[in-house]
């Protein structure tokens, strides 16, 4: 397993990505930083994470193949993967939050930025970016984030945490064919499936709805009051919960 450690770095993704465009690199390769700089996470919110406490990493996924029309295959498997490490660790009712945020006892403990691409030869590579609250005891102005030791009282080893999620996603890519069994579990794993809950627009407009799946493009379906069902964009929507 080929892990690049940096104390200090503005963004593992990007360090990742730059590396890959300048040389080969080894696939499942892993950049971690104890302290990340300018994280990113989804709807270009930054990922603020306390300096030697979390596992703040990257992972550089090569040559796989998949359709077009399911390339966001991979984004469903990795939070499945962490959600599959965290339950050996005795996390509970773990979910995950479209798009991909990781909860438990509905806290945020984690987040996910993918960034695919689509090379000429049809391989996809992608750069796999993984923030997880791991020993992290207090989150300021933040009453929704938690992290494993505040919800399991006990300090927990970010080094073996973090082999054991690339040896599990590793293994689930070797079933990456198998896209019904990812996709069930997946949609069986959404935080606020099936129950009324409050979303709010592009323009501000508060709604109820109820999630009822994801598309194999990555949007939300939501059912609304007058019983359609409609899809959204990352950008579109934001539960409220």
């Amino acid at each position: 397993m080929n892990i690049i450690k940096l104390n200090a770095i503005a963004s593992t993704n990007d360090f990742l990505r730059q590396m890959s465009a300048k040389e080969m690199v080894e696939n499942f390769t892993v950049v971690v930083a104890e302290n990340q700089l300018n994280g990113k996470g989804q709807r270009g919110s930054v990922w603020v994470s306390e300096n030697g406490k979390n596992l703040t990493f990257s992972v550089f996924v090569k040559d796989f193949q998949v359709d077009v029309s399911s390339i966001y295959l991979i984004n469903i498997i990795v939070p499945i993967t962490i959600i599959e490490v965290l339950t050996e660790l005795k996390l509970v009712d773990l979910a995950i939050k479209w798009p991909n945020d990781i909860l438990s006892e509905n806290k945020k403990i984690g987040g996910i930025l993918i960034e695919n691409a689509i090379k000429s030869d049809g391989m996809i590579q992608t750069v796999v970016g993984i923030g997880l609250n791991i020993n992290q005891m207090s989150f300021d102005n933040l009453p929704q984030a938690s992290s494993l030791a505040i919800l399991k009282k006990e300090e927990f080893d970010k080094d073996l945490i973090l082999k054991q999620i690339i040896e599990r996603l590793k293994f689930n890519m070797t079933r990456i064919g198998d896209k019904s069994y990812f996709w069930d579990k997946y949609n069986n794993l959404l935080f606020r499936k099936d129950i009324p809950t409050v979303f709010v627009n592009n323009t501000n407009q508060k709604f109820m709805a109820i999630v009822k799946g994801v598309t194999n493009n990555g949007k939300l379906q939501l059912l609304l009051e007058d019983d359609t069902i409609n899809e959204y964009d990352i950008k579109e929507v934001k539960m409220l919960y």
